[in-house]
């Protein structure tokens, strides 16, 4: 008995410790997140923001001193805090998963490990112990439920001519017939989508021709003649068979080495000449990143020896002399009536000396230089003599033009002079036609009208989207039309013959810039009959992150920044612009279900924290105009010529995710006739996002950041990439509902395509090329057709 006592005895005295130990670690816990949420709480009240951290950092300690002493107050202590800021969180956001995330699960968890450390000690009763796990089911259960019970569609939310002739199953220019994104084939269904598998691969090469540097891949191809055909970042020109991804030709297109810039290749042109010819009667016109415009021969990929010089234009005439990779082409040229109509990429936020702006009008089939288009003298299309200079740090254009031939207009989506954030030295024609859809006439450059999306733009606002031709239904008639999307999110539909808006357009009051020798608009333009995609102005209830504590650093630096909605200017303070740089609507532009009249938009809601800086601290910290400068000096901006530098980029917290709750991306169908969200969803998952760019693998509806466009088919399905987690998908344009998915090698930050091919099935196309939104970079075209269609030849 003396032994079996004193065994009993060891063993209690051991409990004890652990128990003791338990409650000492806890305790510890409790008082460190008290001090951590209660002192920047104290901050953040100072601030003008919510009172509830410095309170609940107050009760946190108060409860780990009773935690110290083994007292079983710390239970209703903690309960009654979860309880109350289960009701805060509530109140503030309501019912929303990614919301109540940061408020309630830290606090959850903590208070299991209490309860736990409490559960082997006498010293708390039941009831203590039963009101604190009443308090957790209620917490978490809170959290949890709206995840299990929403549904991933949700209501209204969110405050024809050919420019190429070509075959309903071929998709003949980048936006296909009339630029909207749209096809009629409808062999792949709501019904048998889930079918779709990859039918083959194409690899077309991650690195430049140092073997070096690497480029990701944003490309739609062009389907035409039974002929599949690209071009890699650096301007490598390839022809594939379509059913079987084999290589056909291939042809590298430099002149001369490529250092700096911003090399990208997001799509060619294919001409049928008017009359046949020997040389290339149907032929492929390239933009190069060492700035040529390249014609090659489609069925051969040989030069098209008649063009310009040996196959070539070489379009760095005109330009001056600037560092090498300072302005080049991105996209493909638009050709209406047998002009080819060319822009470029110019450097931003390094200079304001930048090289020209200039849009040029070639014959698509001799290569000669017909019209300049130089913002400057927009009254003169007549091109500059040899060895003559276009006006510098002009608006340029570097996105997909559209055209149309029954009008002979090319309709233009204008960038902003340079530098993006600071318009003091902008001449009057800069402002005329910065962030402008600028209608010009193909045979002559002549201005035939402007549209201006933004006024005096501020913000890298400037106008990405391929603008969508529609016939448009008002009062009983359709009128042919176009869609212009911005990057803030708003949906202009204008006349293609006029430009004037057939939806109403108001200006609105503006906030004034406070930044000595700025001038910024009074007003904004406002389309209200159309849906807003921009987003609800944000909010301190909107800050959030994985943790309290990041929430809470979120909150301070949104109280700390200037912000007064959209269109707020920057200044030397910490200033948010909501949208920012990725938009509202990036270079993905919208697509139109032509059968349907329905319009399909996938936005982009995420914030950037961009502050000025004074020129002594921008020299301090070798802020000078870069060869590179996207690989070196982003995301700062030297600025040259301006009192000041720029620091600019996304808003995030300290672990490295967004300071605003999710959806940071979206999918909306609009119906064009009542002008209505039909639906709008969440666009993207959690699986490839995480902390410090860290990847945790979950596959829960986020709404991702999305760069890249949309597909829509006869069959009424929406196919998808864009998204940040690296999924394609197909979306029954009806119901908003996910119909099939699939994992991808990288992001598919490009438009997808479709066609038919000569074996008789349709074929999706994406490229999965990375490396635009944190993501890792790859080189491979993905087609995808039906199970058991390569048993069936046509």
């Amino acid at each position: 008995m003396i032994v079996q006592n004193a065994n009993e005895s060891g063993w209690l005295n051991r409990s004890s410790r652990r128990v003791s130990v338990a409650l000492w670690v806890v305790g510890a816990l409790l008082a460190l997140a008290g001090a951590g949420i209660a002192l920047p709480g104290a901050w953040l009240l100072v601030l003008g923001g919510s009172p509830y951290y410095l309170l609940a950092g107050a009760v946190l300690v108060a409860c780990s001193l009773f935690v110290f002493r083994c007292h079983e107050s710390a239970l209703w202590i903690y309960g009654t805090l979860l309880l109350v800021t289960t009701l805060w969180s509530l109140w503030e956001v309501g019912p929303n998963f990614w919301a109540l995330m940061p408020r309630l699960v830290f606090f959850s968890v903590v208070g299991f490990c209490l309860l736990i450390a409490f559960g082997f000690s006498a010293a708390a009763s039941l009831s203590s112990r039963f009101f604190l796990l009443i308090s957790l089911v209620v917490a978490l259960g809170t959290a949890v439920a709206p995840l299990l019970l929403r549904s991933s569609v949700e209501g209204p939310g969110i405050s024809s001519t050919s420019s190429i002739a070509g075959s309903a199953e071929d998709w003949s220019s980048y936006g296909n017939r009339n630029s909207n994104r749209y096809s009629p084939l409808r062999e792949i269904t709501r019904a048998n989508v889930d079918e779709l598998e990859v039918a083959w691969t194409y690899h077309t090469g991650l690195y430049g021709p140092d073997g070096k540097r690497r480029a990701g891949l944003q490309l739609t191809p062009l389907m035409v003649d039974n002929i599949l055909y690209g071009c890699t970042a650096f301007s490598s020109v390839f022809a594939l068979d379509p059913v079987t991804g084999k290589e056909i030709w291939r042809r590298d297109t430099l002149h001369r080495e490529v250092i700096g810039g911003h090399p990208v290749c997001r799509g060619l042109s294919f001409y049928r000449a008017a009359t046949a010819s020997s040389d290339c009667p149907t032929r492929l016109l390239v933009t190069t990143v060492d700035n040529y415009l390249v014609a090659l021969d489609a069925r051969t990929g040989n030069p098209c020896t008649a063009f310009g010089e040996n196959g070539s234009v070489d379009l760095a005439q005109g330009l001056g002399t600037f560092p090498p990779g300072w302005t080049h082409p991105t996209s493909p040229p638009t050709i209406v009536n047998g002009i080819a109509v060319v822009g470029a990429f110019v450097v931003d936020n390094q200079s304001t000396n930048v090289p020209p702006g200039v849009i040029r009008g070639y014959d698509a089939t001799t290569g000669v230089l017909k019209w300049a288009f130089d913002p400057a003298r927009p009254e003169d299309p007549t091109p500059l003599p040899a060895g003559a200079v276009y006006t510098p740090s002009t608006p340029n254009a570097w996105t997909v033009f559209s055209g149309d031939d029954s009008l002979n207009l090319v309709y233009v989506p204008m960038g902003n002079g340079s530098p993006d954030f600071f318009g003091e030295n902008r001449s009057p024609a800069t402002d005329r036609f910065s962030t402008s859809l600028v209608a010009i006439d193909a045979s002559t450059g002549a201005v035939r009208w402007t549209f201006q999306a933004v006024h005096h733009d501020l913000w890298d606002y400037d106008l990405a989207s391929q603008p969508a031709l529609a016939d448009f239904p008002v009062e009983g008639r359709t009128v042919p039309a176009l869609v212009l999307a911005t990057k803030t999110g708003q949906l202009f539909v204008l006349d293609r013959q006029t430009g004037q808006p057939l939806t109403r357009v108001e200006e609105r009051a503006a906030p004034k810039s406070s930044l000595p020798g700025e001038r910024s608009s009074p007003t904004q333009p406002y389309s209200v009959e159309m849906p807003d995609m921009s987003g609800n102005k944000l909010t301190e209830a909107d800050m959030w992150g994985l943790t309290p504590f990041d929430q809470l650093y979120c909150r301070i630096a949104f109280k700390r920044s200037i912000y007064e909605g959209m269109y707020t200017p920057m200044g030397l303070q910490p200033t948010l612009r909501y949208p920012g740089e990725l938009g509202g609507i990036d270079w993905g532009s919208v697509s139109i279900d032509a059968g349907r009249g329905l319009l399909i938009v996938n936005a982009n809601y995420m914030a950037d924290l961009d502050q000025f800086i004074s020129r002594e601290q921008a020299n301090r910290e070798g802020l000078v105009p870069r060869t590179d400068p996207r690989g070196h000096s982003a995301p700062g901006g030297a600025m040259a010529g301006t009192p000041y530098g720029v620091h600019w980029g996304p808003f995030l917290s300290p672990l490295g995710v967004p300071c605003q709750r999710p959806p940071y991306g979206s999918l909306t169908v609009i119906d064009l006739k009542s002008r209505q969200i039909i639906w709008t969803r969440s666009l993207g998952d959690a699986r490839n996002s995480g902390p410090f760019n860290t990847p945790l693998g979950l596959p829960i509806e986020l709404g991702a950041p999305n760069l890249g466009g949309t597909l829509a088919t006869g069959s009424g399905i929406i196919f998808v990439g864009a998204t940040q987690d690296e999924m394609f998908r197909a979306i029954d344009v009806h119901s908003g509902e996910i119909l099939w998915q699939h994992r991808l090698p990288a992001g598919g930050h490009a438009t997808p395509m479709t066609f038919k091919g000569g074996d008789g099935h349709q074929y999706v196309l994406i490229s999965a090329g990375g490396g635009s939104l944190q993501d890792k970079p790859s080189d491979t075209l993905v087609a995808f057709r039906l199970k058991g269609a390569e048993q069936i030849s046509h």
